[in-house]
């Protein structure tokens, strides 16, 4: 069952209160009355009405301000506003315009026009309800739909950024980023750099030259990302990480504190064992004679950051460990072996370490003027 609609009559005549209220509740309608202006303000706002009938003749208080105050309040802006007065001019007219007034009927009241503009405000409002309710639910809905698509998006969005910072790592090391990017990618520019003790390795392809003269460039780029896949899960598994592919070489790096002698040594070796692993399946490629290898490693100050420009710039690790790192690598043809070493590195090895080492040398590397004293590791 619909409750009756509920109208607040405001009069200051209780006459008029009184035969009008009657009439209204003979309608159907709960009716609520009110004998002075601060009193229908009172009431309202206590329970909001469906339509208010509001004299406008009252002391203290007249319609009008009463009609202004209901409209600057947010719960009774709404609320449907008629009024009923003996005020027949055109100025009062225009008064209840200036208020807002839904309406404005005058006395002696036509009891069958009043109930026909209270019957037909209440189903307007009805309808105007409706409407906004419509347009709110639409409102929400698109609302929702435009949520759901931002976070779509954004989920797409997160996706693309995660893939791209595990591409990015690939070409860019975590060792090199907590160096040079601290407080996120974004931070990296050039000059970002830090200095500290490092174990630089070099590993060079001997006669890469010749190797490659009579095969197509696909067919050397397939067994090159082989054997390359090898050498990095031999440095990586020993803490260190490859600075640069230097097309038949490469260079890594070990920075682990008080252990990156040990690393670098550990590295060269598995890669050693790696390579004879490779060379025993290389008839999945065009390699006739098994690949041989030179490794050279040096312990020393370096410097670890970007190089270049604003516009392109590359990370890099720049000292004279990494010059003799490469200079030791090109000795290794010299004297015959695959790896040699720096006394830098032997000294900072630990006491029990287990490698074999066996002095070769005290020499001037290509380039420099001091004498080093340099050693084979391994068979």
């Amino acid at each position: 069952m619909v409750a009756p609609s509920y109208l607040l009559l405001v009069d200051d005549e209780p006459q008029n209160l009184f035969l009008m209220g009657e009439l209204l509740e003979m309608e159907g309608y709960a009716v609520q009355t009110a004998a002075s202006g601060a009193e229908a303000l009172a009431l309202a706002q206590a329970n909001c009405p469906a339509l208010i009938l509001l004299d406008v003749m009252m002391p203290e208080m007249d319609g009008f301000a009463v009609c202004r105050q209901l409209r600057e309040d947010p719960t009774l802006g709404m609320v449907p506003i008629i009024f009923l007065t003996a005020l027949d001019d055109d100025e009062s007219r225009l008064a209840g315009v200036d208020a807002l007034g839904d309406d404005y009927l005058t006395k002696p009241i036509k009891t069958e026009l009043v109930l026909k503009k209270i019957e037909a405000t209440l189903r307007l409002q009805e309808m105007r309800a409706k409407t906004t309710q419509q347009t709110l639910a639409t409102q929400a809905q698109l609302l929702q739909k435009t949520r759901d698509r931002y976070e779509r998006q954004m989920s797409a969005a997160q996706k693309i950024s995660e893939t791209l910072s595990e591409k990015f790592h690939l070409f860019v090391p975590e060792q090199f980023l907590s160096r040079i990017a601290p407080r996120g990618v974004e931070s990296i520019q050039v000059g970002n750099a830090t200095e500290s003790e490092m174990t630089v390795l070099f590993c060079d392809i001997r006669d890469f030259t010749h190797i490659v003269e009579f095969q197509a460039a696909r067919e050397t780029f397939e067994w090159l990302n082989a054997l390359f896949e090898q050498l990095n899960q031999a440095i990586t598994s020993n803490h260190g990480f490859v600075d640069k592919y230097l097309g038949d070489a490469v260079m890594a790096v070990f920075d682990r504190p008080d252990h990156h002698s040990l690393d670098g040594v550990s590295a060269a070796l598995a890669i050693c064992d790696r390579l004879k692993s490779f060379n025993r399946d290389r008839d999945r490629f065009p390699l006739k004679d098994p690949l041989r290898i030179g490794i050279g490693i040096h312990t020393g100050q370096g410097v670890i950051g970007t190089i270049g420009a604003n516009q392109r710039m590359d990370t890099t690790v720049v000292g004279d460990v990494v010059n003799t790192a490469s200079r030791l690598e090109e000795m290794t043809k010299t004297y015959h072996c695959q790896v040699i070493a720096s006394r830098d590195v032997i000294n900072s090895l630990p006491a029990d370490h287990p490698f074999p080492v066996r002095w070769l040398d005290d020499v001037i590397p290509r380039g420099k003027q001091s004498q080093l004293p340099i050693y084979a590791i391994g068979g």
